[in-house]
């Protein structure tokens, strides 16, 4: 059992008989009322996000959450094919598990998963990913001296504001999480 103090995104609950994953949790406290936890919960079956206020101290039932690593491998219609890296068996993964992160899932790229009773309910990529610009507007001579960011998609097809300085067919790190440039790969 957790308090709702405790919860934090990623955790996966049972709130009324169904498993929930939580998306975002914020403490709220408001001149002299009582404080809440303002939660964010989707659903693992229907994929339906709901808003939830919760008292500070709510328990919440943890169900036990297995951590294993597997291996993206290819794209089949609208599943993601993933190997376990320990069996090598291969499982068909819908891309609903991934969230917004999915637009930097490349090939051969290590992705933690929750099962919960042998049952996949949440698939989570790398926090930082290096990818390849295939597409950006071209460098012009000057725009160093102000920071002007311009907008470049990356080999997956993700689009995302890199410096000026950036050019086509460089490899830069970018976060998972927000979707940020971080830095050129070195």
């Amino acid at each position: 059992m957790l308090k709702a103090s405790d919860l934090r995104p990623g955790k996966v609950i049972v709130f009324e008989g169904k498993l929930y994953s939580v998306k975002e949790s914020a403490h709220v406290a408001k001149g002299n009322k009582r404080s809440y936890i303002q939660l964010k919960l989707k659903n693992f079956q229907t994929g339906q996000i709901i808003d939830y206020r919760s008292r500070v101290d709510e328990p919440f039932e943890t169900p036990f959450v297995q951590n294993k690593e597997y291996e993206y491998l290819y794209r089949s219609g609208d599943d993601y094919i993933l190997a376990d890296v320990e069996t090598y068996d291969q499982i068909p993964v819908p891309g609903d598990l991934f969230g917004d992160a999915i637009q930097f899932l490349k090939e051969n790229i290590r992705i933690t998963c929750d099962l919960v009773d042998g049952k996949m309910v949440n698939a989570t990529l790398p926090a930082v990913v290096e990818l390849a610009i295939t597409e950006t507007p071209p460098t012009i001579k000057g725009a160093t001296a102000t920071n002007q960011p311009k907008e470049a998609i990356l080999e997956t097809g993700a689009k995302v504001r890199v410096p000026a300085f950036i050019d086509v067919g460089e490899v830069v790190r970018v976060d998972t999480r927000t979707g940020d440039y971080i830095e050129r790969a070195k």
